[in-house]
């Protein structure tokens, strides 16, 4: 996509997709390797620099991950983050041991202005830190940059050599200045020209895509949610009517949501692609029927969504490739993207099954950011109200469900979902008025604080908890189920906090849905940040 990459190698930490994500914000592509990658393979990308990333384990270890020490040889600009910053120091010659004193958390920080990560940085910063061993001693050749309280070597570098690292996480937003941080490397350090936008990501991947493709049939399975929506317009846009989109209605859906996908992608919709819906509710519930395991539900939905497709395929004759809107915090969950740990499979990555009857999978969305394919599909023209919409995961509510999946759970959910969307989207719309606020202007207008409420949340939503209490209604004894609703504000989807909904509004909904809803009896407010939580209940 790109003649410059920065190259990201991955030793197992969470926030690793982060750091890709910050380096994308410098308009520098970025792509993430395992750090067993082999040297060899490094060199031949001829990366414009590398960076190191955090990761759980202590590098004095005998088994802990490594790397050759030829990468410092290469003449490349490398920079270490908390990990990968203790690693360089180890293998360097330096000193990392267990610390005397742990840090987590918010951090001051004081820096050296004087070394090129800083030059911009003010010389006191709050930075993210989460660290069990420290750098007790720099290696040869290396300065001290930066430090705490409790941590003497919170930076060093060695600017000849064009080797830094870093003790702290600067691509979490906790750290203040972490993307002033990462900037300063991508260009002051590595060079880099900051030549990749969105708009070229679009235009390469339809070119690649009809090269890929020539004049073969492509299936693609739409959910009209944001992700397949922009993968199915990209398609469209490569190969027209070699291209049929298949939506399946697996009875998991919000309330109301199959005739609306069928009404925008359809043959009265805005579009003119080949649209088959297949209504295959029963199947999905027969296939889920006393299944509670979060991983297993996701497995059996993945692979039951496959099985559609492909006996769809056989319908309109052989169908070579299969596209799907995975996007990249889905392969990095489903613990496919480099070395961090299986969070839970999405249904169209870690969920596929291992026999799969296309000649090829596509897809293009495969190594963004949520944000970054919000960007893309206003860029094809799609409408603001489908880009900006409400995330929805491929498996459903069948993951919004906690324990096992029947029809009359799918039905309360739906109603006590619609019931939460709706009151937030009245004050919503309702505030918009008051300030006087046209739709949406461009990309950025969407996370500005003038354009919507602090409070509002970037998603929301009401899922179903598996625990049953006493209540009292009408007098008369209640024996019914608690309704979780979630509501997050996130730009990237890998972290998020529990968004600050008025107390006022949470006491509508809830006197709503126990009111209107039957079978619930209290509701809750879930305030988990991820992390330690995920977006989604399972």
């Amino acid at each position: 996509m790109t003649g410059e990459t920065v190259i990201v190698m991955d030793f197992g930490g969470q926030y690793n997709q982060l750091v890709a994500r910050r380096v994308r914000e410098c308009n520098v592509y970025c792509e993430i390797y395992s750090y067993k990658t082999e040297i060899e393979k490094i060199k031949a990308m001829n990366p414009k620099g590398i960076i190191l990333t955090g990761g759980p384990n202590s590098c004095y270890l005998p088994d802990a991950p490594s790397y050759t020490t030829e990468l410092f040889e290469l003449g490349i600009p490398v920079l270490g983050l908390c990990y990968g910053a203790q690693l360089m120091m180890h293998e360097l010659g330096g000193k990392v041991e267990t610390a005397p004193v742990r840090e987590y958390g918010k951090i001051e920080v004081t820096v050296d202005k004087s070394s090129a990560l800083f030059g911009n940085v003010n010389h006191k910063t709050i930075c993210w830190m989460s660290h069990n061993d420290y750098i007790s001693k720099e290696a040869p050749g290396f300065r001290i940059v930066a430090h705490t309280d409790d941590c003497p070597i919170a930076a060093f570098e060695n600017a000849e050599k064009k080797l830094y690292g870093i003790q702290f996480h600067p691509e979490v937003l906790h750290t203040v200045e972490g993307k002033k941080i990462l900037s300063n490397f991508v260009y002051s350090v590595c060079g880099c020209s900051g030549d990749w936008r969105m708009d070229s990501f679009a235009e390469s991947q339809i070119k690649a895509i009809r090269e890929k493709v020539g004049d073969g049939k492509v299936l693609c399975a739409l959910s009209g949610g944001v992700d397949s929506s922009v993968a199915a317009v990209l398609l469209s846009k490569a190969v027209g009517d070699q291209l049929t989109c298949v939506f399946v209605d697996h009875g998991l859906l919000r309330k109301n949501e199959g005739d609306e996908v069928e009404a925008v992608f359809g043959p009265n919709g805005n579009y003119d692609l080949n649209f088959i819906r297949v209504n295959a509710q029963e199947r999905f519930y027969e296939k889920l029927a006393g299944v509670s395991e979060p991983e297993k539900k996701r497995k059996i939905i993945g692979e039951e969504f496959i099985r559609v497709f492909e006996e769809e395929a056989k319908k309109i004759g052989t169908v070579d490739f299969l596209v799907q809107g995975t996007i990249y915090p889905d392969v990095v969950e489903s613990g496919l993207g480099g070395e961090s740990a299986v969070i839970k499979s999405h249904h169209n990555v870690g969920g596929l099954p291992d026999y799969v009857d296309f000649k090829e999978i596509i897809e293009p969305l495969r190594d963004l950011f949520k944000d970054e394919v919000r960007k893309v599909g206003l860029e094809l023209g799609i409408p603001e109200y489908l880009v900006f919409r409400q995330p929805f995961p491929g498996p459903g509510l069948g993951i919004r469900i906690v324990g096992d999946v029947t029809a009359e759970k799918v039905k309360i959910v739906q109603e006590a979902d619609a019931i939460y969307r709706e009151e937030i989207e009245n004050v919503v719309n309702k505030w918009k008025e008051e300030q006087n606020l046209a739709d949406v202007a461009d990309f950025d207008d969407y996370y500005s604080t003038a354009y919507r409420p602090d409070w509002m949340p970037d998603q929301y939503f009401a899922a179903l908890t598996n625990m049953r209490s006493v209540g009292v209604m009408g007098d008369e004894r209640t024996y019914d189920y608690a309704v979780a609703l979630r509501a997050v504000k996130t730009v990237d989807f890998m972290t998020a906090e529990s968004a600050p909904i008025p107390f006022n509004i949470l006491q509508v909904v809830m006197n709503r849905i126990v009111n209107e809803v039957k079978g619930v009896n209290r509701v809750f407010y879930d305030l988990t940040s991820k992390p330690p939580g995920t977006v989604e209940l399972e």
